[in-house]
């Protein structure tokens, strides 16, 4: 019992010191004087992020990462987060580890390394969209994600964002959503001659049904923008056309975007297989539970289920049409969130597809060395992929 708990201690050192070696911490900042335009979380206390400074050529390059937490649907769902770091600034850790994309060593991050690097973090529960002005008095709910979105880019505005050279927005999963949905928005935030681009990564959620045959997340959506009043903060292009909880799926919207963007996703992206595709409420008997777990342990009919998620994904992509500005790295592995996590990111065993990471791929598209589009096989054809292995006990996020 002793050496394995030496063993386990041995392992742990080391897992530190990599984590220590491939990435930095970086402070908290509160943005305190948004409190006063009732630009705040969930709870009523003010938004935050974390900024690297740049350095060297990188002195007036931006990279502005949102944080990811799924979404709140209900008051009583956003009150279950009201208390947590996905709700309030005051359960947030007052430092965070920088790695991957936002890594500040040239090894692990290539062509971002000495940007300034910004996570935001997320606490209103509706990708920054939502804006009710009413204070329910006694749930205390405060709906403005709008609001902290923009009271934290002119607060990063006023740091020096406003004489960026280059800029660019990305955000991982309900972030990598804010990232499309507000793209445009933080183009327009800044002057006429900065180069900007948007990456989402894991953010381009799709629209269709459960295992169940029910509209799930469609429904889901519909509750998120009602509860936050996202609908006004939701591009026209697209609600004048259709009902704007629609709109909240990248596949109906993004065709308008006008700045170029880059879509980062798994096609059998595991929070969509797990939340969309087979939520608890459409398997209650958990058939799925062990194939949600590790894709290895999925049946031959699920994972036929899954191959046509993958389809349904594909799909809902080469709808927004072909476009020379926009980028795309599908992958076919089980993963959620690959921009953030040094393995995924950059290293000499990441996943790769035509022979590049995830890092170049992005790092070529933006300096406009070389475009990128690419797709890939159907699972489990792709020997690169880091496929994620989830807790038996691990709750969906919904």
């Amino acid at each position: 019992m002793r050496e394995t708990l030496q063993k386990w201690w041995c392992i742990l050192a080391f897992m530190l010191m990599l984590l220590r070696a491939e990435s930095s911490f970086v402070d908290i900042t509160y943005v305190q004087s948004a409190v006063a335009k009732g630009a705040v979380c969930l709870d009523g206390s003010p938004p935050a992020y974390h900024l690297d400074r740049g350095f060297g050529t990188g002195i007036n390059n931006w990279l502005v990462h949102i944080e990811g937490g799924g979404w709140c649907n209900n008051v009583t769902t956003c009150l279950a987060r009201k208390n947590n770091r996905l709700g309030s600034s005051k359960q947030m850790a007052k430092q965070i580890v920088f790695s991957g994309i936002l890594s500040n060593k040239a090894k692990f991050n290539p062509d971002f390394y000495n940007w300034n690097r910004v996570k935001v973090r997320y606490c209103d529960g509706a990708s920054f969209t939502g804006d009710v002005e009413a204070v329910n008095p006694v749930t205390k709910l405060h709906f403005r994600g709008a609001r902290v979105f923009l009271a934290v880019m002119e607060d990063l505005l006023a740091k020096g964002m406003r004489n960026a050279e280059n800029a660019i927005l990305s955000g991982c999963s309900a972030g990598g959503l804010t990232a499309i949905l507000h793209c445009d928005n933080f183009k327009a935030l800044l002057p006429m001659g900065t180069k900007v681009k948007c990456f989402s990564d894991a953010g381009y959620f799709i629209n269709t049904k459960d295992v169940s045959g029910a509209q799930h997340i469609e429904a889901f959506y519909h509750d998120v923008v009602t509860t936050h009043g996202s609908a006004k903060n939701l591009p026209r292009s697209c609600t004048l056309k259709m009902k704007p909880s629609l709109c909240f799926f990248p596949q109906y919207m993004a065709r308008e975007i006008g700045t170029p963007l880059f879509i980062i996703n798994a096609a059998y992206d595991s929070w969509q297989i797990k939340n969309i595709l087979a939520p608890g409420v459409a398997d209650p008997h958990g058939l799925w539970h062990n194939c949600k777990t590790d894709i290895v342990k999925c049946s031959v009919s699920q994972l036929q289920v899954m191959q046509g998620f993958r389809l349904e994904f594909l799909k809902a992509l080469n709808g927004l049409g072909p476009s020379r500005s926009r980028g795309y790295f599908i992958n076919s592995c089980y993963a959620h969130c690959q921009t953030e996590m040094q393995e995924t990111w950059f290293r000499s065993d990441s996943p790769k597809l035509n022979d590049k990471t995830i890092a170049r791929a992005v790092g070529d598209w933006f300096y406009d060395r070389s475009p990128f589009q690419r797709g890939d096989c159907p699972y489990p054809c792709d020997k690169t992929c880091h496929n994620r292995v989830f807790d038996p006990q691990e709750h969906s996020l919904e």
